[in-house]
C-alpha cells in the first residue's frame, strides 16, 4: 500500500479524444498534462487504442509504442505516474477490437489460442516498453473487458468462469513478464459483482492481480432510484469498495477506486462539484484504500459525433483545458489528504453477501445486501461487507475487527 491514498485522473485527450493516437502531437499531450498537473494529482490511467496499436495479430506497431513511452515520460515530466490499460477494449459507449478478431476472422477473444497469444504479447510488449520507467505503476489488463463476456453486449464473446480464470492468469503472467515487479491488475465494469450469468465473477476481481479494481457509475439504477444525494449515490463508490472486500482471501488486499463520474443528467453539471465532494469523502472512509482515480480528464469535443450525451461533460476540465468547480473539488480533496491525513476507523458490523457468484443480482441496485448497506449507512451504523460463509470466515472477521454480523433480513 501507497503511504497515503493516491489522487489521479483518467486521461482523455482535449484534441481528437483517443483518436489523438492516429494523428500523435506531443505538443497537445504535453499541454494536456500541464493543466492536470496543476491540479495536484499524482498519476493518470491511460488507453493506448489497441487495434491502432496491434492491426495485426503478429504486428506490434514500434512507432506507437515509442510514442506511448513518450506520453508516459512526459507525465514524468511532470511528476506524474502511469497506468497503461492494455486492451482497449471498450470506452465510453465504443467497441475498439481489431480487424483480425472481428467479421471474417471472428474468433473468441476469451479462448481461441492465437488471439489470447496475441493478446498476451501485445502487453507484454507494451509492459516491457515502459519497464525501466520508475513513474509506471504497471499495466491494466484492459477496460472494462469483461462486458464483452456476455449480455447486455450484442455480440458476445461467450465463455465460462474456468476459461476466464485461465485467460486472467495468461494476461497477467504476460504483463508481469514484460515489467516485473510492477503492479499489474485488471479491471471489470460493475456486472462482475451486479449481474448473475457474468462469467468473470467477484473472487476473479478481488483475487487476480496486485490489487482489486472498482468502477463506480450511478447511472446503473443507482440515482435513478435513490436521486444525486440520496445516501446510495453519494456512498455507490463505498459500497463497491467494501463490497469487493467480502471475496477477498487477504483482509487487507488494496482497492482502487479506478474510474468513479458524475454523470450527467443524474448528476447535473452545477451539483458535479458537490457529488465529488461527496463520493471522495465516502470512498476515504474506507480502509485499504489504494487510489481513487476520476473519470475524466478533459471533456469530449463537441466536434465528435454519437457519443452518449453525458460522456460531452465528464471531464474535470471543459475541452479548452480550463478547470471546472469538479475538478477544483477534487483538487481540494487530494491536497486535504495529503496534509491532512486522517484514516478511517475500523468498521465492526459486517453485512452477510452470498458466496454463490450465479447469486450476485442480490447485490445489485434494488437488490437486498444493496439496500440494507445503505440503511445500515444511513443510520449511521458504517457497516463493511464480508463473506461469513467462507472457510476463512473467522480470520476475515477477526483481522478486520468484526464485532457483529447481520443478515440483509435483519437491517429494519
Amino acid at each position: 500500500m501507497p503511504s497515503a491514498v493516491r489522487f489521479g485522473v483518467n486521461y482523455t485527450p482535449s484534441e481528437g479524444w483517443f483518436h489523438h493516437w492516429l494523428d500523435f502531437d506531443l505538443d497537445s499531450v504535453r499541454a494536456d498534462l500541464d493543466s492536470i498537473a496543476a491540479l495536484g494529482l499524482d498519476h493518470i490511467r491511460v488507453f493506448p487504442i489497441w487495434p491502432y496499436f496491434q492491426p495485426n495479430r503478429s504486428l506490434i506497431r514500434p512507432r506507437a509504442v515509442e510514442q506511448l513511452v513518450a506520453l508516459a515520460d512526459a507525465a514524468a515530466e511532470r511528476g506524474m505516474d502511469v497506468n497503461v490499460d492494455g486492451l482497449q477494449g471498450h470506452l465510453s459507449s465504443f467497441d475498439f477490437l481489431p480487424a483480425w478478431t472481428q467479421t471474417w476472422h471472428r474468433r473468441n477473444l476469451f479462448t481461441d489460442p492465437e488471439v489470447v497469444e496475441g493478446q498476451a504479447e501485445y502487453l507484454r510488449t507494451l509492459a516491457a516498453a515502459l519497464a525501466d520507467r520508475p513513474n509506471f505503476i504497471g499495466m491494466t489488463v484492459g477496460n472494462e473487458v469483461n462486458q464483452f463476456s456476455a449480455g447486455p453486449h450484442p455480440d458476445p464473446d461467450r465463455t465460462e468462469p474456468g476459461l476466464v480464470d485461465a485467460w486472467l492468469e495468461r494476461m497477467l503472467t504476460a504483463c508481469e513478464k514484460g515489467a516485473p515487479g510492477k503492479l499489474h491488475l485488471h479491471a471489470e465494469y460493475d456486472a462482475a459483482w451486479y449481474q448473475d450469468d457474468m462469467p468473470f465473477t467477484p473472487a476473479q476481481a478481488a483475487r487476480r492481480g496486485a490489487v482489486t479494481a472498482v468502477h463506480s457509475w450511478v447511472f446503473n439504477g443507482t440515482a435513478q432510484r435513490h436521486g444525486r444525494t440520496g445516501v446510495a449515490t453519494e456512498h455507490h463508490a463505498a459500497y463497491l469498495i467494501e463490497l469487493s472486500k467480502a471475496w477477498a482471501d487477504d483482509p487487507a488486499r488494496p482497492v482502487w477506486l479506478q474510474e468513479v463520474g458524475a454523470p450527467a443528467p443524474l448528476v447535473p453539471a452545477e451539483h458535479a462539484a458537490a457529488f465529488t465532494e461527496a463520493t471522495v469523502a465516502n470512498a476515504l472512509d474506507c480502509t485499504d484504500l489504494w487510489g481513487i482515480t476520476w473519470w475524466c480528464s478533459h471533456d469530449v469535443s463537441r466536434g465528435l459525433a454519437d457519443f452518449p450525451e453525458l460522456e460531452y461533460g465528464l471531464g474535470l476540465l471543459s475541452n479548452d483545458r480550463r478547470p471546472k468547480d469538479s475538478a477544483r473539488a477534487l483538487a481540494r480533496a487530494a491536497r486535504s489528504a495529503r496534509e491532512h491525513p486522517d484514516p478511517p476507523k475500523v468498521r465492526t458490523t459486517a453485512l452477510v453477501v452470498p458466496d454463490d457468484p450465479a447469486g450476485r443480482s442480490v447485490c445489485a441496485p434494488g437488490g437486498p445486501v444493496f439496500e440494507a448497506f445503505f440503511r445500515l449507512t444511513a443510520d449511521g451504523a458504517r457497516p463493511t461487507t464480508v463473506l461469513v460463509s467462507r472457510a476463512n470466515d473467522v480470520e476475515h472477521l477477526t483481522a478486520r475487527g468484526i464485532t457483529e454480523v447481520v443478515t440483509p433480513d435483519q437491517v429494519p
